[in-house]
């Protein structure tokens, strides 16, 4: 979702929408699958799933009612395009996952814990709340600006930059809050400071025991928000345990086949289809 939504505004900003001759707008669709393509190029995966929030309800709601209740309606051009991204990406032999009442970063997360032990997992995303999974054989990819451009983070990598663990960053989103996901953590309290107070005593439960060591600034508000911040704890962390049943054979990634060129065609891709035919994705392939 975090590609087809960076995907679709990179354009739509300048109106082009890209329609096609059945008046569907496609830009958004066609720039997940750019991304998705080309960094399948760049890993060089054995297998793919891609992950889809169903629904703007999720049990979080039920924590938090007000829980991304800040975002706007998705735009008229875009809502089309989550049906079409999933029938693109199934026509091109990726394996689609999403689970009612969970988000798409549940499910990677729940892919991710699951698959590590036997196999290196790679994940693509813009979405930094992703950083809280790194562990010894998970990876994440953050895409920068532009295509095929990854900051690509490490368990070790992260806390030697961020001086924290990524199970760490859970407690860090929730003492600063998350204006984009809509809960506020603790009133006051942003991240230089959240960082510092986690860096110092270790979690949560570690600054509610030191309380008296914090200033009276500090104190006072993490006592005024006390109730929040044990809130913004539960929808800051990402569920790791969806009931998923995933074919890991039906996962399995064997470049595009020449044959997806005729679903591009039928659905007018044509950004999509310059990029397949001049790229290594295709040409690899069969």
């Amino acid at each position: 979702m975090a590609l087809l939504f960076r995907s679709f505004f990179a354009t739509a900003v300048t109106g082009q929408f890209m329609m096609n001759s059945k008046g569907l707008p496609t830009n958004g669709v066609q720039g997940f699958m750019k991304h998705l393509l080309m960094a399948a190029d760049h890993v060089k995966p054995t297998h793919i799933i891609v992950c889809w929030d169903m629904g703007s309800q999720t049990f979080r709601n039920e924590v938090f009612n007000d829980y991304k209740s800040n975002r706007n309606a998705p735009p008229v051009e875009l809502i089309p395009q989550f049906d079409l991204a999933k029938e693109v990406a199934e026509g091109f032999n990726l394996s689609n996952v999403g689970v009612v009442g969970y988000e798409a970063d549940d499910c990677i997360g729940t892919l991710a814990k699951l698959h590590r032990s036997e196999r290196k997992v790679s994940v693509l995303s813009g979405d930094q709340d992703l950083l809280q999974l790194l562990d010894d054989n998970i990876d994440i990819m953050l895409l920068k600006k532009g295509f095929g451009n990854y900051q690509t983070y490490t368990k070790d990598l992260f806390v030697e930059e961020r001086g924290i663990t990524p199970e760490q960053f859970i407690d860090v989103k929730a003492l600063m809050g998350d204006t984009s996901d809509g809960y506020p953590g603790v009133k006051g309290i942003g991240e230089k400071t959240a960082m510092k107070l986690i860096q110092q005593y270790q979690d949560i439960s570690g600054i509610l025991a030191n309380l008296h060591e914090l200033t009276p600034s500090q104190r006072k508000k993490i006592e005024e928000d006390l109730d929040m911040l044990h809130v913004s704890r539960k929808l800051a962390e990402i569920h790791c345990e969806v009931p998923l049943s995933v074919s890991v054979d039906e996962a399995r990634w064997e470049h595009v086949s020449h044959d997806t060129l005729t679903l591009v065609d039928e659905l007018e891709l044509k950004v999509l289809r310059r990029f397949l035919v001049g790229s290594n994705v295709l040409s690899a392939s069969s």
